[in-house]
């Protein structure tokens, strides 16, 4: 593509052109041979650039990879044009609408007025959103993404659970132990050293004990909404 080519005057639409050009039959080899599965994780790898950026107080870094995320956003909707499933000015629709619908507190009349009402109100609006879809939402644990790393996961299941009422204590055995945030992170540490030093992986570990503990408490949630 030529460096004199003509600005669009708007960034996300140099872009996007960017973007077309580099699939185009005479582009890039390497972005005409992609598709959304072969890139998937790019996006993952991304995220993790961007929070090193950010804990670094690096606002050069986080230009930059804000820049690499979006990049991964246009790539998707660009595969997916060519698909003709949708554009990126329909995902940017889409998110904007979702934003005003799921906000009424700001963009309505709700009353909506702590953090608490906020994220109840938002999980309400969602559940009632995918109502009689193919992404219904039966229970309230779902919507936890599969791969999430075990840790983080884990912590997602331990929210839902304690805000919709299914737990109120620790899922496990009850830590006789009261932990400050240093000696929880060393603890943390300790843990994951002696597992490696057993020869097992601890990722893999709680992964399996979350989703035993997700079993029992959908077992659980299904009886009290009998």
């Amino acid at each position: 593509m030529s460096a004199k080519r003509k600005k669009r005057g708007s960034a996300i639409n140099d872009l996007i052109e960017v973007m077309e050009r580099l699939r185009a039959p005479d582009g890039c080899p390497w972005d005409r041979e992609q598709d959304h599965k072969s890139i998937r994780f790019h996006a993952v790898e991304e995220v993790y650039e961007l929070i090193d950026a950010i804990e670094m107080d690096d606002d050069d870094e986080m230009l930059e990879e804000c820049g690499d995320l979006l990049l991964q956003v246009v790539f998707h909707c660009q595969l997916a044009k060519e698909r003709n499933a949708f554009d990126f000015e329909k995902a940017a629709r889409s998110i904007t609408d979702k934003l005003i619908r799921r906000h009424p507190h700001v963009f309505g009349d709700s009353d909506a007025d702590n953090v608490d009402a906020v994220w109840a109100q938002w999980e309400k609006i969602k559940r009632e959103e995918k109502k009689g879809t193919q992404h219904e939402r039966p229970s309230v644990l779902d919507g936890i993404p599969r791969h999430l790393p075990a840790l983080q996961r884990a912590e997602k299941l331990v929210k839902k659970a304690r805000k919709n009422g299914l737990s109120k204590i620790p899922l496990a055995k009850p830590i006789k132990q009261r932990y400050t945030k240093a000696s929880l992170s060393k603890e943390l540490f300790a843990l994951a050293e002696y597992a490696q030093n057993k020869g097992w992986q601890p990722e893999a570990l709680l992964r399996a004990e979350t989703k035993k503990q997700e079993k029992a408490l959908r077992k659980k949630e299904s009886r009290i909404s009998k």
